[in-house]
């Protein structure tokens, strides 16, 4: 069996999806078999992928559901995945030639210490440079919270994850919305376990117009329950900052309204409810000029 699933939900990328493909067969580690989750694509992503497989140069496994957006591919896929490490890599990015080999190295170092949930890489641009920054400590063992949330570390890293580990957490669905930021799951899982921090890139990201991070605020205000169910994970997280917890607040406030519930409904949910009184006037102000800008645009993909 291979130690590493390279997992990719994907929709309408077919014309992307050759990119990552020449960065996996071009791996100098073979322990691993590349995992799609096709999103109901509308375009020939099967057709090519099927193109793939006849090639035989790697494991391809391809599966194809209705849309439902990425969380939703995610979780498909994380249930039947059996490898002992499972890496989500998005359909528009790719891989140095040594990432499995980076990867393997490391977990065969790590893999013994207790309370682990993965490991947390680098990321690149394109052009070289690293997205937002390196982590202070090299080889540092702690929770998604303490190193990213309370470092102040923000954009893109890539995650490793033990399997058994990620199936104790499915991303939350809600009914017809199709967007979740993947850390209310890395939020949750900090605290019952820790991850290893490497300071050695892994993954190249490309943000293109019409992706997921480059549709921003609009994804997220069609999507107002599960950017809710986002702040309540911090918020209710103990060892969240004050600085983030009072930015989740904000948030959990405007995306409420936007979800239609009541002032009332939202101070009864949450706990801190005298960070919920300070924050309501800002929140009232920012999700006005929000939704005035943003609600009556339509969304380009899942």
């Amino acid at each position: 069996m291979k130690t590493v699933t390279v997992l990719t939900p994907t929709y309408n990328r077919e014309k992307l999806l050759e990119k990552l493909y020449k960065s996996l067969i071009n791996q100098t580690c073979k322990d691993f078999l590349w995992y799609i989750v096709d999103d109901g694509s509308e375009d020939e992503t099967e057709n090519f992928v099927k193109l793939l497989q006849k090639e035989n140069k790697i494991t391809i496994i391809y599966k194809k559901k209705i849309n439902g957006g990425k969380h939703t591919a995610l979780n498909q896929g994380i249930v039947e995945i059996n490898t002992e490490l499972t890496f989500i890599v998005d359909s528009d990015d790719w891989l140095p030639a040594n990432a499995i080999e980076n990867i393997v190295k490391v977990h065969n170092q790590y893999k013994g210490e207790d309370n682990l949930c993965g490991y947390s890489f680098l990321r690149f641009y394109p052009d070289g440079k690293i997205n937002t920054a390196y982590f202070p400590k090299n080889g540092n063992i702690d929770t998604y919270v303490n190193v990213r949330v309370n470092g102040n570390i923000g954009g893109d890293k890539a995650e490793v994850f033990y399997t058994e580990k990620l199936k104790q957490f499915p991303f939350p669905v809600y009914q017809n919305e199709k967007f979740l930021p993947e850390d209310l799951v890395w939020v949750k899982m900090s605290g019952p376990y820790r991850m290893v921090h490497i300071n050695e890139c892994i993954y190249i990201s490309d943000y293109l117009e019409g992706g997921l991070t480059k549709s921003g605020r609009r994804m997220k205000l069609h999507s107002p329950l599960g950017m809710m169910a986002r702040s309540e994970a911090y918020l209710q997280d103990p060892e969240v900052n004050w600085k983030t917890k009072v930015k989740m607040m904000l948030l959990y406030q405007i995306y409420g309204k936007s979800a239609g519930m009541k002032v009332s409904e939202l101070k009864d949910k949450i706990e801190r409810k005298g960070l919920f009184d300070i924050c309501m006037p800002f929140s009232k102000v920012i999700g006005y000029w929000w939704r005035r800008k943003y609600a009556t645009e339509g969304t380009k993909r899942s």
